[in-house]
């Protein structure tokens, strides 16, 4: 494609959804599948969608998507109900849908992202509750190569949470950070997994894009088959570029639905886009109203966490932290507890509190990425980082040695005083002990130390290296230097 989107305005609306971390299904009581779950194993007559099956509303579902709605500044509906959304599909077991319609449990809320440097506010339209269906899975027969699909039901009935956005985003940069700072919240609060890779948060972007000044939206493609934030992004880069070469060469963009193929990085039709009144949506007759009260609201209000927003301004001032430092270990819920666990078990004052955001941000982050893992998951524990930090504070350790112990740490699990002990790290204090490495460098060091005497001070820093090697770490700098200097200058 050559033709570039340059001249046209993007308008981006995104629908989300994410399935809720509850023990058990939206309307029975089966458990809630796992991606290792054997196909067609957690199902009932409910969630299978049997005649004269009657559903139960999980309370937790319900309190899950009312704490969603106040992470997202919106307006907690008194009254909610569901709705029979019809429509006929293979992975759709009863032939319709349970969601919500016309009453949604949340409403008019907003959500704050950050794109070079620049604040913007997207509104939320709504974010209602429903279930997700069944999964399709398509086989090719590796003998005919005759195509089929078989059908795994334990997805049917996940409790699942719909966030739709206002047509507020106007380039794929704005919908990513979105994304992600939806996925951010969810996690936050411990609504959903939202992982896009498994699936437990899945995005539908709509595009369309018009002339700059232009009040009338153009139409929309709804775009599917979304499975990580890259996809999104590149999704929307080649909806913008289609969409004006169609508008260029004197076309109409058709509103309908178009998958996202990253093998070709394309976007290709898959049918028309249904309205509304294609789903013929009626109350769900089976279910009763939910009445929402304050009570409830505000009982959900005091449960939930610090958001991260708020966490970070509050990193910044009462640990004066730089706004990177802030911000990096505000980004997940486990990091923040973390390192304020660990500013608590150091006494709790700021003067540690950048000692404890270098490590995190720095060593530990490096071999948590390394190792694939999320900080709660880690076999150092708040409590043995304090140990350790403290070591190197009292001097017990250098800084080079206390690298070390950490990745030893991370790795086996033990206490940084053992390591220390069993394999005797602790600093050299003794100045002859210091002077005899200093005696053993300048021998072997002869063109370090005629530069450093011919006026070049910067070879003792290579001298002070040498030193600590031959201590394997535990020489005090200081010492070092001061005992090479004497000897270099005598």
């Amino acid at each position: 494609m050559t033709t570039t989107a340059v001249r046209y305005e993007t308008v981006i609306g995104i629908e989300v959804h994410a399935q809720l971390l509850t023990q058990s299904k939206m309307f029975c009581g089966c458990s809630n599948p796992t991606l290792e779950t054997p196909p067609n194993t957690e199902v009932d007559p409910v969630c299978l969608g049997m005649p004269g099956v009657l559903p139960n509303i999980n309370r937790k579902a319900v309190d899950l998507t009312i704490m969603t709605g106040l992470a997202l500044n919106c307006t907690i509906a008194s009254e909610a109900k569901f709705d029979r959304k019809n429509y006929h599909y293979p992975d759709l077991m009863k032939g319709y849908q349970i969601s919500e319609y016309d009453l949604p449990i949340c409403v008019n809320g907003w959500l704050e992202i950050e794109v070079d440097g620049q604040t913007k506010r997207i509104g939320i339209t709504r974010v209602h509750l429903e279930e997700d269906t069944a999964r399709l899975q398509h086989q090719t027969d590796p003998v005919t190569g005759e195509t089929y699909s078989l059908v795994d039901v334990n997805r049917s009935g996940v409790p699942l949470m719909e966030i739709v956005s206002e047509p507020d985003i106007r380039n794929a940069d704005e919908a990513r950070a979105y994304l992600q700072k939806l996925r951010q919240t969810l996690r936050y609060i411990g609504a959903s997994r939202a992982n896009m890779e498994e699936g437990n948060m899945r995005c539908e972007p709509n595009v369309s894009i018009r002339l700059p000044g232009a009040s009338e939206f153009g139409n929309k493609v709804e775009l599917k088959n979304i499975n990580s934030f890259k996809h999104a992004y590149d999704a929307i880069k080649f909806e913008e570029v289609r969409q004006a070469e169609v508008l260029d060469s004197g076309g109409r963009v058709s509103q309908e639905t178009r998958g996202w193929r990253d093998d070709i990085n394309q976007t290709v039709s898959q049918r028309s886009k249904e309205f509304a009144q294609d789903y013929r949506y009626f109350p769900e007759p089976d279910l009763p109203p939910l009445q929402i009260s304050p009570a409830w609201i505000e009982k959900i209000r005091h449960t939930m966490p610090e958001l991260p927003d708020a966490k970070r301004a509050r990193f910044a001032q009462q640990y004066a932290l730089s706004e990177y430092d802030a911000r990096v270990l505000a980004e997940t819920r486990s990091r923040s507890d973390f390192f304020e666990e660990t500013v608590a078990a150091l006494g709790g004052d700021a003067g540690h509190a950048k000692s404890v955001a270098n490590w995190v941000n720095g060593d530990f982050a490096r071999l948590l990425n390394a190792a694939g893992i999320e900080i709660a998951d880690s076999q150092v524990t708040p409590a043995s980082l304090a140990a350790l930090i403290a070591l190197h504070d009292a001097g017990t350790v250098s800084g080079k040695t206390a690298k070390d112990v950490f990745e030893q740490m991370f790795n086996t699990a033990r206490h940084p005083d053992q390591i220390v002990e069993e394999q005797g790290l602790v600093q050299i204090d003794s100045t002859d002990e210091v002077a005899a490495a200093v005696d053993l460098v300048i021998a072997n060091n002869p063109k370090p130390v005629e530069d450093y005497r011919g006026g070049k001070e910067e070879a003792v820093k290579f001298l002070v290296g040498q030193v600590m090697r031959e201590t394997k770490g535990r020489a005090r700098p200081e010492i070092a230097l001061e005992q090479l200097k004497q000897k270099l200058n005598a």
